[in-house]
C-alpha cells in the first residue's frame, strides 16, 4: 500500500488550481479503482485544514455508522458531518485540482498550501499553520512516547508475583 509521506509546498496558479505533489498523486492513483475519483477532500473536524482521502480509506469511515440505527439523529448527524462537505475530485493531466471555496476558507488558504502526509491520508494546510501543527504534533508525540512503558515492564512499585 502506498503511503502519503512528507510535507510539500505548492502555490495556486492564476486559475486557482494547485498541483497535488507527484508522490501523493502516485499513491492516490495506485489505490484508485476504475471509475473512482482520484481523491476525496473534506474539512477536518479537528484542525483548520483539509483532509485528503483515497476512496477506499474514505469508504471505511462508513463502518462505524453501521453501529447506529440509520433513522436515528446520531446516525444522521455523523453522516452529515462526514459526507455533506466531502468532495470527490479528479485532477487534470498535470495533477492540478481546484479546491472548493468553502474548503479553502476552512483552511485559510491564500496563495500557498502545504500538503502534509499522514500515512493513509494527507492534509492540506496554510503553510504557517502547517509548520505550527507539525511542531505541536512533535512535542505531543515526545510526551506520549515518554509517558508509555513497554507492555512487558511492570509498573513502578508493583512487586506482585516477584520472587523474594
Amino acid at each position: 500500500m502506498s503511503m502519503f509521506l512528507g510535507t510539500h509546498q505548492n502555490r495556486f496558479d492564476a486559475k486557482g488550481r494547485v498541483s497535488i505533489p507527484a508522490s501523493f498523486r502516485a499513491a492516490l492513483k495506485s489505490q484508485a479503482q476504475p471509475g473512482d475519483p482520484l481523491v476525496i477532500l473534506r474539512p477536518s473536524h479537528l484542525h483548520p485544514c483539509i483532509e485528503g482521502w483515497t476512496v477506499g480509506a474514505f469508504a471505511s469511515l462508513a463502518t462505524p455508522l453501521d453501529e447506529y440505527d440509520p433513522f436515528s439523529e446520531d446516525h444522521e448527524d455523523l453522516a452529515a458531518s462526514l459526507y455533506a462537505d466531502a468532495y470527490p475530485l479528479d485532477s487534470d493531466k498535470e495533477g492540478r485540482i481546484i479546491l472548493p471555496e468553502n474548503l479553502r476558507t476552512h483552511a485559510a488558504l491564500t496563495d500557498e498550501v502545504s500538503f502534509m502526509g499522514l500515512g493513509r491520508t494527507f492534509q492540506i494546510w496554510n503553510p504557517e499553520a502547517a509548520a505550527e501543527r507539525r511542531q505541536a504534533a512533535r512535542s505531543r508525540a515526545r510526551t506520549l512516547a515518554t509517558s508509555r512503558r513497554p507492555a512487558s515492564a511492570p509498573a513502578a512499585g508493583n512487586t506482585a508475583g516477584a520472587a523474594e
